[in-house]
């Protein structure tokens, strides 16, 4: 076993038993030639194992490597890309005057339609086996050449063509036969690497590869990633401690190659890692390339033993293909350019600081890109692009076929018709329920691990129904017991919606990962909100329970038994609606603060047309669609009918008739008086004793009466339904991964 330093150490190939010996996988000159007798996949390997369980006559020996007869790929893989030009529209009122901007012509905005063009007419191609590396300085469009190949430039923008193997990519095929590793590492902080692994095998591998292997694929992918010591290890985050970086970076890497793509598309993978650490990554990129894969990546400036490990390099310049050639030609290039490097210096920094020089001068890198054109095209006419094959030129179907039967797309395997076309490629590798279920699964292992937030929301729950109980300790049915249960109910059904916002960050912090794994199918986005709905059940029951035993019996509310469990039923109904709507603003709005001042300023809104503090009859008419937009009308209507719906209780007696008026100073004699003379005024007997308002009066007064209280749930319960609705269809706008 070879030892990387660093701190990191990476398991020998040998001494994995899905993956056998690669003797052949130390460091390489830069005049070695790409090898096509690529290594077995582990998904071949997989395959196999499955293989001998089906067939009982074959025998099959993991641990020796010499039983397999790995022949040459005879249907390699050639991703080429031509005249690919991207530009897009720039507001004027951002861009220089024409006499401040520097550069060539062709970096200009034109004048007529403000049009930046970020990709000039780039072509080259990427074979299997190899490692294309994007070069060039911040700005020169390495990014927007990867999601150009990736298909996440949408095809109205993006002119010139991408073929595999001669033939255009469909979008649906591509997503299926590759990967896309985004810059940043977007993962669940307290799930450790093997069951981030292990979740991505279940959402990418088809349901009818069985558990044990999906975890052989999973254990297979941890070595091949030099993951093995760290695989028990949480990823981490800022408050918690996990892996290194280049551990989290070859965590993100294996996410996207458990199904065991045919092209993967990395974007700076090597962004803000030590300089072991990132040899560390690329080496494992060129172990994925020659088990059969294409691999492109950008880079920023690659070391010298990174350069190593390269096969190929396109530098770019504001948009321009200034430099095409394998790493062992760059000497060539700038001796025939007249620039020849010196000895001693640094190829790769040479380069790209010539570039940077020309950058900067009248003609910028015109000349350069001149030359390029020019050494390509005698280049290609002494090696000839056919000589890659064995054979004559396989279509993309015998091609994909071949690396199917080999065990490439591990997920597709079993799905994939031998007559490959967008019709008949699966779209997702499970179905519906099976994507629901995982998903649930690693958002509560996730959420279980960080108690600390949803104890904050218990904790809040709690601490306010303390409060409101020691406030509104035991009121009676006084006319001021009256006003207080109002005001109870009005700020406890408020109270629900405002402890979900403390919700807001969920969504947000998974947004990118979500957006990450949709972009390539690995589950649908009706699951992930069916899911997410699920899973917030458990902890809305338990607040709601909460609240309500710490608040019904200590204020001293009515119904006993049922009054409570319909004040429950009501609670939670409650904080399901402010959920999903919290929720659906999350999907729609992307900034925190920003999300946190809309939704406290919308919940302040639906309190004040909620009824409480002006009835419903004294809106004014163009309020009233606000008062039936209002989430807390609802719950709010309906525990006050719930509380005040007996017809036999009485609230106002007699002289408690002046307890809300001037006259509750005067004696009680006079009182009396003035009940007798009212009494003879009215031709009706009025006494000390005579009931004068009921709970039906109260509901009238506070004009809750257009609904009654199972109306009132039912909506609040479909309210909740709706903005999870809405929820997917700002998924299904919002999460697109492509660029206009």
């Amino acid at each position: 076993m070879s030892s990387l330093g660093g701190g990191e150490d990476m398991s020998s190939a040998s001494d994995l038993p899905f993956l056998g010996p690669r003797n052949n996988m130390e460091l390489q000159e830069f005049g070695r030639k790409p090898r096509h007798n690529v290594s077995i996949t582990l998904g071949e390997l997989l395959k196999r194992v499955g293989d001998f369980a089906e067939e009982k006559n074959q025998v099959l020996e993991l641990g020796n490597h010499s039983n397999y007869t790995t022949t040459p790929s005879s249907f390699p893989f050639v991703l080429s890309f031509h005249n690919l030009t991207y530009s897009v529209k720039v507001n004027s009122k951002m861009s220089l005057p024409r006499w401040l901007r520097r550069g060539d012509k062709d970096d200009e905005l034109s004048s007529d339609n403000n049009m930046k063009v970020l990709l000039n007419d780039i072509s080259g191609e990427a074979r299997e086996g190899e490692i294309m590396a994007v070069l060039g300085a911040s700005g020169s469009g390495k990014s927007t050449l990867i999601d150009a190949l990736a298909d996440r430039i949408s095809r109205e923008s993006l002119k010139g063509n991408v073929t595999l193997n001669g033939e255009v990519l469909e979008s649906k095929l591509l997503k299926v036969i590759s990967a896309y590793v985004m810059q940043d590492d977007l993962l669940f902080p307290m799930l450790t690497v093997e069951e981030t692994l292990m979740f991505s095998a279940e959402f990418r591998l088809p349901r009818t590869l069985s558990k044990s292997k999906k975890n052989a694929r999973v254990q297979a992918l941890i070595d091949q990633l030099g993951l093995r010591n760290a695989a028990k290890t949480v990823i981490g985050d800022e408050g918690h401690r996990g892996v290194s970086g280049g551990e989290r970076r070859r965590v993100s890497i294996g996410i996207d190659i458990i199904h065991d793509p045919i092209v993967l598309f990395l974007d700076e993978p090597t962004s803000g890692l030590d300089s072991t650490s990132a040899y560390m990554v690329v080496k494992v990129l060129q172990r994925i390339a020659q088990s059969g894969s294409i691999v492109i990546m950008s880079i920023h400036q690659p070391s010298y033993r990174i350069l190593s490990l390269l096969d190929r390099l396109i530098i770019l310049s504001r948009g321009h293909t200034v430099l095409t050639s394998p790493p062992s030609c760059l000497q060539q290039f700038f001796s025939d350019f007249g620039n020849p490097i010196p000895e001693n210096e640094n190829r790769i920094e040479f380069a790209l600081d010539f570039i940077r020089e020309l950058e900067g001068t009248p003609n910028g890198t015109k000349t350069l890109m001149e030359f390029n054109k020019t050494w390509q095209r005698e280049r290609n006419s002494t090696t000839s692009t056919s000589s890659f094959y064995n054979g004559p030129k396989p279509s993309l179907k015998d091609a994909i076929s071949a690396s199917v039967s080999r065990g490439k797309l591990v997920s597709g395997a079993t799905n994939i018709d031998p007559n490959v076309s967008s019709s008949n490629v699966p779209k997702f590798a499970n179905p519906f329920w099976v994507d629901m279920v995982v998903i649930a699964k690693r958002s509560m292992l996730n959420s279980m691990r960080m108690p600390e937030l949803f104890g904050m929301r218990f904790g809040a729950v709690v601490v306010t129904g303390i409060i409101l109980a020691t406030i509104f300790w035991k009121l009676d049915n006084s006319p001021k017991g009256v006003q207080e249960r109002l005001g109870f109910f009005a700020f406890a059904m408020s109270t629900t919606f405002y402890t979900c916002a403390e919700a807001i960050p969920v969504f947000l912090q998974e947004r990118y990962i979500f957006m990450r794994e949709t972009a390539y199918n690995a589950y649908r986005r009706s699951s992930y909100v069916v899911s997410h709905a699920i899973i917030s059940l458990p902890s809305i029951l338990v607040l709601s329970v909460a609240f309500a035993v710490t608040t019904y019996w200590s204020v001293g509310l009515a119904g006993g038994v049922s009054g409570f469990l319909y004040f429950l039923l009501f609670l939670v109904a409650s904080f399901w609606a402010g959920s999903s709507f919290v929720t659906f603003l999350s999907g729609v709005i992307y900034n925190i603060m920003m999300a946190y001042t809309i939704v406290v300023a919308v919940l302040a809104y639906f309190f004040l047309f909620s009824g409480f503090f002006i009835s419903r009859d004294r809106l004014p008419p163009y309020w009233i669609w606000f008062h039936y937009m209002s989430l807390v009308k609802y719950p709010y209507q309906g525990v006050l009918q719930n509380e005040f719906s007996d017809p036999n209780k009485c609230f106002v007696k007699g002289v408690q008739l002046f307890d809300t008026s001037p006259l509750r100073a005067v004696p009680e004699a006079l009182k009396i008086k003035l009940l007798q003379n009212m009494s003879k005024t009215l031709g009706m007997n009025i006494t000390n004793t005579t009931c004068l308002i009921t709970g039906s009066d109260i509901l009238k007064q506070s004009g809750v009466t257009d609904l009654n209280k199972w109306t009132c749930f039912w909506i609040t319960i479909g309210l909740g339904f709706f903005f999870r609705i809405l929820f997917y269809f700002a998924l299904l706008i919002g999460s697109k991964n492509k660029r206009r």
